[in-house]
């Protein structure tokens, strides 16, 4: 076999042993151990490869930034921060015409700037958003909608293990990618809040709800507003103006947000011995789950290296003479389809070997590609049959009367908003530059 064969092969068997549900690290660094064997025709080498990848993968400094963010996230979801913000922004817009759905996107974009997962707003908002709304009168759908479409806010505005993760594919830099994303996603998180209120307006079937007034609920005072805002907007402040300013890198902004959501945790007595436990045992679990993603993504990527399939898929693209829009549409059709069926992180870990040498010859802007694509897979954790905020939300939800197929389809209009949305950044890519 040529090394071609060998390449195409891998990946075929790669995406097989996925689909049969062999975790994602395990099926990269498998096919990768092999094809690096038969390529080479060496157990040996690709031994060596397996170890010597293994350790380049995680030595670096920057790796710190992975379980600094998450245990930020942690600690902020332990210290009710999503609430606070939920009703802080339930405040001002409770004479809005659908000013839960648009509250509950605000909370959710100030929440993901301290959290960077998605699966934790869903999680956290189904809790906070969705009885609320059911309370005064929205429609299932729409409140679960609502809750699925802004919690991807979680993966786009910074930090973001997303943006962690793909800084290490393509080798640029992480705090540059929580800086472009800052204007994308404040920019669908704008898309949905004019979608709701235009939804509101002119497809009430949809939406439901009524009007909340003064009656149903006690006004918070200044003051109180304020010191529920308030260490969210320190916190916020401190990490990202701390990298814009340039006082420190990601990984310093990691330690920065982490000792600070671990004060504000303790500021509001939502810390014990036990919750702190906790925290630091599911920070473990994901740090060394992204670990053995990256360590897979690395060998992987230096065996598709090997075989030539990369220079090959080059070479085709620009005979085809599809030029960089062309590529780019077709690029995000195949993630968008890749979302219906697997998760983010492993459609970033299949693609993007394959692809950033496209990019680059192409002559893109890898940061301004990365959020492309972090926002199209992201559409993916909406669309069925396997989207997974869908399911977290119906399994935290526990309501047998809210069936997935609701679910699913009260998430369709926050797609549509997406993929406008995506479209803008495709042709504009100032809007994703303009802080760089």
């Amino acid at each position: 076999m040529t090394g071609l064969e060998i390449g195409f092969a891998t990946i075929g068997v790669m995406m097989l042993l996925i689909w049969l549900g062999l975790h994602v690290a395990i099926a990269l660094g498998l096919t990768s151990f092999v094809g690096v064997w038969l390529l080479k025709d060496s157990a040996d080498v690709a031994t060596s490869m397996l170890a010597q990848g293994a350790s380049d993968a995680v030595a670096s400094h920057i790796f710190g930034v992975v379980p600094l963010f998450v245990l930020m996230g942690f600690l902020v979801s332990i210290a009710d921060i999503g609430k606070d913000a939920f009703e802080v922004a339930n405040q001002g817009l409770r004479r809005l015409r659908g000013g839960l759905g648009v509250a509950t996107v605000a909370a959710n974009a100030i929440f993901a700037a301290i959290t960077g997962i998605s699966i934790a707003s869903a999680a956290v908002f189904t809790r906070v958003a969705v009885p609320e709304m059911l309370r005064f009168g929205y429609k299932p759908g729409f409140a679960t909608g609502v809750v699925a479409g802004s919690s991807v806010l979680g993966m786009l505005i910074p930090p973001s293990l997303l943006m962690i993760l793909y800084g290490f594919l393509a080798e640029v830099s992480v705090g540059s990618m929580f800086l472009a994303g800052v204007v994308p996603g404040l920019l669908l998180a704008l898309a949905y809040g004019i979608g709701i209120v235009l939804m509101a307006r002119f497809w009430p079937s949809y939406v439901g709800g009524r009007q909340e007034g003064d009656a149903d609920g006690a006004l918070m005072g200044g003051m109180e507003m304020a010191g529920k805002i308030g260490p969210i907007i320190l916190l916020v402040g401190a990490v990202l103006g701390g990298i814009y300013g340039g006082l420190f890198t990601a990984t310093d902004a990691g330690a920065v947000g982490a000792g600070g959501a671990l004060l504000i945790a303790l500021y509001k007595r939502k810390l014990d011995s036990k919750k702190l436990w906790q925290v630091l045992t599911e920070t473990g679990h994901v740090t060394v789950a992204v670990s053995f993603l990256i360590i897979g993504a690395s060998l992987y990527t230096r065996m598709l290296a090997l075989s030539g399939v990369p220079q090959f898929l080059v070479e085709g693209i620009s005979h085809a003479g599809l030029g960089p829009l062309g590529f780019l549409f077709v690029y995000i059709l195949l993630v968008i389809v890749l979302g219906c069926f697997i998760d983010s992180s492993s459609i970033m870990l299949i693609v993007l070997p394959l692809m950033l040498p496209i990019a680059m010859g192409f002559d893109m802007n890898l940061i301004w590609f990365g959020i492309i694509t972090i926002v199209a897979v992201e559409i993916g954790l909406l669309t069925p049959p396997f989207g997974l905020s869908v399911f977290v939300i119906k399994s935290t939800i526990n309501d047998p009367a809210i069936s997935l197929r609701t679910i699913f389809v009260g998430t369709l209009p926050f797609a549509g908003i997406m993929l406008v949305t995506l479209i803008i950044l495709m042709l504009f890519p100032q809007l994703t530059l303009a802080l760089l």
